[in-house]
């Protein structure tokens, strides 16, 4: 009931008591809202007030790890940021952990396409919301993931690897970081598009994949460019082919998935989320400042000889992308028969 109308109703009445009352609710109300409104307005201005923890959803090592440590050098906020690596369960664990944290904007988390768009369709029961549990902050980066094999394995391209894969159906495992990695998923749908069988082999983390790849305990692999383009340059693994649409300028030479396999893409990328219901002055100070870093030419000269495409974004403009991503990739997952198990 709008304040003018109780007040109207109350004036007609013989009761003065009520008529007090009335105003002294009103009154309550709009001192609870300007309260509210300059609570918000003087934490945006005083943001932050102690050390930001940055949680990374993987062990160290990978594309996460980087892009979050590369922040943590360079943000500029009045206090450290620390890196704080909490792996686990598809990376669920660690953005379940923000999901959870106090709405001060002190807490925040490097996700991922799995973290925040593959898991939801993977899981059975997720511990956190996608999206209702998550205020975004900005796009970080994208990068081709990169179909790597054991040196062994006797296949120097994707159509080898094809016939190989038919001839000897589930003789081949691939590894992961985890279940609902985009990793997993562009294992996933190369399996999908091309009619062959092998068997997803999940680790806690790439750092322990990649020592079984080299021995051969598993022979495929659909790792993040970053971690995985120096090894196959030091020829530790064989690159076939990488997974995004078009080439990475990081390795022209390597060609995409695509070039075999009509319909094939697959980009990983990392954006930073805030805890939900954050104030939005605390969210535009955290965007100006990863703006402010990921535009530094030093930053980026490192993301691209690293195979990672710097793409920032608005708020809103990743609440859009992430929308998209949801839909597509519950598709993949629906269509590949995955499930975390």
């Amino acid at each position: 009931m709008p304040a003018r109308f109780a007040f109207h109703c109350f004036a007609g009445s013989t009761k003065p008591g009520l008529i007090a009352s009335a105003l002294r609710h009103q009154v309550g109300l709009l001192l609870l809202v300007l309260m509210a409104l300059l609570t918000t307005s003087t934490a945006a201005q005083t943001f932050p007030v102690k050390p930001l923890r940055l949680v990374v959803t993987f062990p160290s090592g990978g594309a996460p790890d980087i892009l979050a440590r590369l922040f943590s050098e360079k943000a500029q906020l009045g206090f450290p940021v620390v890196v704080d690596n909490k792996p686990g369960a598809g990376g669920n664990i660690g953005a379940d952990i923000v999901a959870k944290s106090p709405n001060d904007g002190h807490t925040i988390v490097m996700g991922t396409v799995g973290t925040h768009s593959i898991n939801g369709a993977l899981y059975e029961k997720m511990p956190y919301d996608m999206v209702k549990n998550f205020s975004p902050i900005s796009l970080v980066a994208s990068a081709p993931n990169l179909l790597v094999v054991n040196n062994d394995l006797p296949v120097k391209t994707v159509p080898e690897l094809i016939t190989y894969m038919k001839a000897n159906p589930n003789k081949l495992s691939f590894g992961s970081p985890g279940v609902g990695t985009s990793v997993h998923v562009s294992g996933e749908l190369f399996k999908s598009l091309t009619g062959t069988s092998m068997t997803h082999v999940p680790y806690k983390g790439r750092q322990y994949a990649i020592p079984d790849l080299i021995g051969g305990s598993i022979q495929v692999m659909f790792d993040n460019m970053p971690s995985a383009l120096p090894m196959a340059k030091e020829g530790k693994i064989r690159a076939l082919a990488q997974t995004t649409a078009t080439r990475s300028p990081a390795a022209p030479d390597v060609p995409t998935v695509a070039e075999f396999v009509l319909g094939f893409e697959a980009t990983t990328w990392f954006a930073m989320f805030a805890p939900a219901n954050v104030p939005r002055p605390i969210i535009d100070r955290l965007h100006a400042e990863v703006l402010r870093v990921f535009k530094l030419p030093e930053v980026q000269e490192r993301l691209k000889t690293l195979g990672l495409d710097p793409v920032l974004s608005s708020p809103d403009e990743l609440a859009r992308y992430q929308a998209t991503e949801i839909t597509k990739w519950a598709k993949v997952v629906k269509e590949s028969g995955a499930k975390a198990q």
